[in-house]
C-alpha cells in the first residue's frame, strides 16, 4: 500500500477540467495563482486524446495530494473528464486524497443530478454511451459523489 504523506507526492494540485469551456480562462487563472505560490499544480494541457485516459494522467492522479475538479457545463460531455473524475475518487479512497470541486458558472444541484445545462451536457454523453449502461451508471455515481463534496460555487466570473 502506497504511503499518502504529502511529502512523496510529486504535486501538489491535479486539476481536472474541460478544456475548451475553461482552459483560456478560469483554469488558467487557477494555475497561475497556484504556480505563484510555489504550488506544484499538473494540468493536462495536451489536446490530443486517445480513447482512454493515458497512463501518464493516471499517474499524474496518484501522484498528487489535492485534486480540484472544476465543473463547467460542459465537463460531462467528456469521457477523459468523467474517466478523470473516477480516477480522482478512486485516490479519495485509497489514498485519502483531498478533492475540491469548484462550480464553474454551473450550479451543483445540476452537477449531482445530471439537471440543467449540465444534464444536457451528460445526455450527449449519454447518446454516445448507451450501449454501456455500466459505464454511464460509474459516471453518474461519480458525479453525484463528487459534486457533493464541499467546494466553491458561484464562481460566475465573466
Amino acid at each position: 500500500m502506497a504511503s499518502s504523506s504529502r511529502n512523496d507526492k510529486k504535486y501538489d494540485v491535479f486539476v481536472s477540467f474541460r478544456g475548451e469551456d475553461t482552459r483560456d480562462n478560469f483554469t488558467s487563472h487557477l494555475c497561475s495563482a497556484l504556480c505563484r505560490q510555489n504550488i506544484q499544480t499538473f494540468i493536462d494541457d495536451q489536446l490530443n486524446r486517445g480513447d482512454e485516459i493515458s497512463e501518464s494522467l493516471v499517474n499524474a492522479i496518484e501522484a498528487s495530494a489535492i485534486s480540484v475538479i472544476v465543473f463547467s457545463e460542459g465537463y460531462a460531455s467528456s469521457r477523459w473528464c468523467l474517466d478523470e473524475l473516477v480516477k480522482i475518487l478512486e485516490c479519495k479512497k485509497e489514498y485519502a486524497q483531498i478533492v475540491i470541486p469548484v462550480f464553474y458558472r454551473v450550479d451543483p444541484s445540476d452537477a449531482r443530478n445530471q439537471t440543467g445545462p449540465f444534464g444536457i451536457s451528460f445526455s450527449k454523453l449519454e447518446e454516445r454511451f448507451k450501449e454501456n449502461p455500466e459505464k454511464l451508471q460509474t459516471w453518474r455515481k461519480a458525479l453525484k459523489e463528487a459534486a457533493s463534496l464541499s467546494g466553491f460555487h458561484s464562481l460566475n466570473i465573466r
